[in-house]
Order: structure tokens, then C-alpha cells, then sequence
């Protein structure tokens, strides 16, 4: 049994990573709010990762980074502000979790960390500048550190389209946007966070010990095919 950190792991992709890790693991959630669940296996410390200290934790042998934004808007209805905010959690926070947690992370057995981007990183959307430009920082930062701690640990990055989370409501807030969306996409459908969590699951896990410095696109074919 291994002990992993999650950061925002009270809802949607982070939240079903949690339920997945503990069937087999000990998880320490740290969002702003605990996740409706009850378990021998998890911990929660109340935190938001952007203004408070980060807990003092003493072994761990992986970390997600789970919190992220989508603040759709055409370019000129977006301030600098906004632009600023979506760097601070997607990018920022990353930075302010790998820093505190890497040196007991290192100790750990198979030690791995998983960030998040999106499919908006490689394939231009209209109104999608602030957070791809924010998911291009984490891809970055992903092949830098992978680079940069090969001999000691692995990161990676989940790429996903859209999911079917609270994050996503206002992309699929009634029938005919969930079958516009699925439409849009080649193989018709979109993401549950079921899906992400299985993919999470096996980047941390040793069937996946030589993997690191990847981003890995769930893109239910928006991305890699054109039909």
C-alpha cells in the first residue's frame, strides 16, 4: 500500500482519482473543501493551495495536481487579471505543491507526480487563450522537471477534452450541448471522470515505470484524427 497526495480531491477528475486510489492506497486530499467520503484510507487537510501553507506531510510516494480552471472568453473580453488568475492555479500552485512535497516524494518507492492540461494546449480553440496558454506553462513544466529529476522521480501530464464534471456544467448544461459536444468529437463521445482516473491511476503505478516527461491526450479523438 502507498500514500498519495492529492491536491483537489473534493470534486470531479480529483475526486474520482480518490475513490480509485483507495481501493488500494492511503490518500492525503488537501482542497478547500473534504471530500463526501468516508474512509480508513484518507486524510484531509483544508487548505486552499493558493494562500495557505501547504501541511506538513512526512511520506508520500506520489502527487496530482488536480485544480485547474476554464474561463472561456474572446480575447478582448479577457483582462490581465483573469489571464493572472488562471497562471496562479493551473501553473503557480503546481510549482508551490512540487516544491513542498518533492523532497519526501523522492524518498518514496516508484515516486511520480501527475499534472493536468488539456487538449486546448495542442489544438487552437477560439476563447480558450487564457487557459491554454496557462496548460502550455504546465506542459512545460512537465518536460523541464521530467528532464530534471529522471534519476529520481517521473512526471507526467493528463491532456483531457472536455469531462463531465461541475467544472464543465456551462459546456453541458442541457441536451443539445451534451450531443454537440459528443458530435464534435470522432469517436461521439466526451469524458466521465472515471475515465481520467484510470489513466492517473496507471501513471502512478510501476506498469508505467518508464514513462515520464509525457503528456498524455484523452481526447476521445478531437486532437489526433480528422474524419
Amino acid at each position: 500500500m502507498k500514500t498519495y497526495i492529492i491536491i483537489g480531491g473534493s470534486r470531479g477528475i480529483g475526486n474520482a482519482i480518490v475513490h480509485t486510489l483507495l481501493k488500494h492506497h492511503k490518500v492525503i486530499n488537501i482542497s478547500r473543501t473534504k471530500p463526501e467520503l468516508v474512509h480508513n484510507n484518507l486524510m484531509h487537510y483544508n487548505c486552499d493551495i493558493l494562500t495557505d501553507d501547504l501541511p506538513e506531510i512526512e511520506i508520500a510516494d506520489g502527487l496530482v495536481y488536480c485544480p485547474g480552471s476554464i474561463n472561456l472568453k474572446p480575447i478582448n473580453r479577457l483582462n490581465l487579471d483573469e489571464f493572472r488568475s488562471d497562471y496562479e492555479i493551473n501553473v503557480i500552485g503546481a510549482v508551490k505543491a512540487i516544491q513542498k512535497y518533492l523532497t519526501i516524494i523522492k524518498n518514496g518507492k516508484n515516486p511520480s507526480i501527475i499534472l493536468f492540461s488539456t487538449v486546448a494546449a495542442k489544438l487552437g480553440m477560439p476563447f480558450h487563450a487564457s487557459v491554454a496558454a496557462a496548460k502550455s506553462g504546465v506542459e512545460g513544466l512537465v518536460k523541464s522537471l521530467g528532464a530534471e529529476l529522471a534519476t529520481t522521480l517521473r512526471i507526467n501530464a493528463i491532456a483531457p477534452t472536455v469531462t463531465n464534471t461541475d467544472l464543465a456544467s456551462k459546456l453541458l448544461r442541457n441536451d443539445k450541448m451534451i450531443e454537440n459536444i459528443a458530435e464534435r468529437h470522432p469517436m461521439k463521445k466526451f469524458l466521465q471522470p472515471e475515465d481520467v482516473a484510470g489513466m492517473a491511476e496507471f501513471l502512478l503505478s510501476e506498469k508505467s515505470s518508464s514513462i515520464s516527461g509525457q503528456i498524455f491526450e484523452m481526447d476521445c479523438g478531437i486532437v489526433s484524427f480528422k474524419l
